[in-house]
């Protein structure tokens, strides 16, 4: 090996690897709204989600401006988020652009509820 290329070493055995998109989605998949009893992703509710290292950053929306169960669906949210390993802070954002509608959900739970 060529004496100006570096081989980085490898990681820590107690290091926690870094959280991926996919470990974030299935975290949030177990949030679900109380009254549809339906998980947030399939709903169309998380509108956007960005890894930086150890900061999660999660756009999301609601049904309504009103809806009753809001903030216990944020809190659940970031709490699920939270728990992950290698997870240091979660930024979560409501977000009302665009609006939800039910074209957001998931085009297998649609079908399900008839839309």
């Amino acid at each position: 090996m060529p004496d100006d290329i570096a081989t980085p070493p490898p990681p820590a055995a107690d290091a926690p690897a870094g959280v991926t998109l996919d470990q974030v989605r299935l975290a949030l998949r177990r949030v679900k709204d109380p009254e549809l009893n339906l998980n947030i992703v399939d709903l169309g509710l998380v509108y956007d989600i960005a890894v930086d290292a150890a900061v999660v950053t999660i756009d999301m929306s609601l049904t309504s401006p009103g809806c009753p169960s809001g903030p216990e669906i944020m809190s659940e949210a970031e709490r699920q988020v939270r728990s992950l390993p290698g997870v240091e802070d979660v930024v979560m954002n409501l977000v009302w652009t665009p609006p939800w509608s039910p074209e957001r959900i998931e085009p297998r739970v649609r079908a399900y509820l008839g839309f």
